[in-house]
């Protein structure tokens, strides 16, 4: 099989697409994937250095811009959706799945426009307007959350959870403690904001360390700032002797993952599959800007499985984040409950559905 994987932008669509790409490549010896994504979002490092090949088109966003720079998308859709189809003609795919991002909606309707089978798959729980306009174009929907079928034709669209890299939930905790150059027994807290970071919870965990000074020989934090404040999330360590890791970006997320207690992020799905598929207990602090509020809709479904605790983010300072902290610190029953719930949620296999799900429809289409 050829497959290409169309998005990216942000790890929320890029990684699920990473997880499709691997699962294809493992079922056969010949099985090739060409991904197609922008220069602007963080595939451009990340794919060659999962081992795939990628192409390049010219798009921009059209969420949570100006009127100029919506105008400007809608006049380079059709320079995007000539690329990409020159891109697909040379590749000559069999199949084609968008996993939302600025690249996705291009490149399956240049796709489509050329006959290729067609799929897209939904990570969140409310599915954002190009996703749901692809929707009606493509052959096969796979959604993560069972309530976004309405959204789609009900025939076409399969619930196959969302996907997550084969490494994420399979490493040892102790041995990811020693590669991280933590130590064994104390609590842990992974603070995450997503593959750019997220200012709103840098500055919140800045604030909260010194409320958590006494207990700071105890506990220790794994933090990925992204880039623009690294700088300052490091020193605000330094200054106060905390114990543990700073980074702009982490490569070695399972091991991440494997160390921590308590996982502090976003509530972007992808995010929240990883945080299931580990079974971590989570502290979510949805970005108030998702297109459509689908992180604050992310995060109560997962608040009302009892998997999370939920500070919205005009609500986060130092203080609350370091008392909440505090308080699942003080509370393990608490830790452990929140554990099994999140554990409950994720749904193993989405990946290889998902692949099976590309074969079922080549073979229909008659490509394979």
């Amino acid at each position: 099989m050829r497959a290409v994987i169309a998005g990216g932008g942000t790890g929320g669509h890029l990684y699920p697409g990473i997880a499709i790409a691997t699962e294809i490549v493992s079922r056969e010896p010949d099985n090739r994937v060409l991904f197609i994504g922008t220069r602007r979002g963080i595939e451009e490092k990340v794919v060659p250095r999962e081992g795939f090949n990628i192409r390049f088109i010219k798009i921009e966003g059209f969420v949570n811009v100006g009127i100029a720079g919506k105008i400007r998308t809608i006049a380079a859709i059709p320079g995007a959706v000539s690329e990409s189809k020159r891109i697909l003609g040379e590749f000559d795919p069999h199949v084609v799945i968008g996993v939302g991002g600025y690249a996705s909606g291009p490149a399956v309707i240049g796709a489509r426009c050329m006959g290729f089978p067609t799929m897209i798959q939904e990570q969140n729980a409310m599915p954002g307007l190009a996703n749901r306009i692809l929707g009606r174009l493509v052959d096969t929907v796979a959604i993560t959350y069972p309530d976004s079928r309405r959204w789609f034709d009900g025939e076409k669209t399969v619930f196959t959870g969302n996907p997550v890299r084969s490494s994420i939930g399979t490493a040892e905790r102790k041995n990811a403690l020693a590669s991280l150059g933590l130590e064994d027994g104390r609590f842990t807290v992974l603070v995450l904001g997503g593959s750019r970071g997220a200012h709103s919870i840098n500055m919140a965990m800045i604030g909260a360390l010194d409320r958590l000074e006494d207990i700071r020989w105890k506990i220790q934090i794994i933090h990925q700032t992204g880039d623009a404040d690294e700088a300052a999330v490091k020193e605000a360590y330094r200054k106060r002797s905390m114990h543990g890791v700073v980074s702009a970006f982490m490569h070695e997320m399972a091991q991440a993952y494997a160390a921590a207690d308590l996982v502090v992020c976003r509530a972007g799905a992808s995010t929240l599959a990883e945080v299931s598929a580990c079974g971590k207990a989570s502290v979510l602090v949805p970005y108030p800007y998702a297109a459509r509020n689908h992180q604050e809709i992310n995060a109560r479904k997962v608040f009302e499985m009892g998997a999370c605790r939920v500070i919205h983010d005009t609500d986060l300072t130092g203080a609350v984040l370091a008392a909440t902290v505090r308080e699942l610190y003080e509370n393990r029953d608490e830790i452990g409950a929140m554990e099994r719930a999140s554990k409950s949620l994720g749904k193993s296999g989405a990946a290889r559905h998902i692949v099976d799900l590309a074969y079922e429809l080549c073979r229909r289409k008659g490509v394979l």
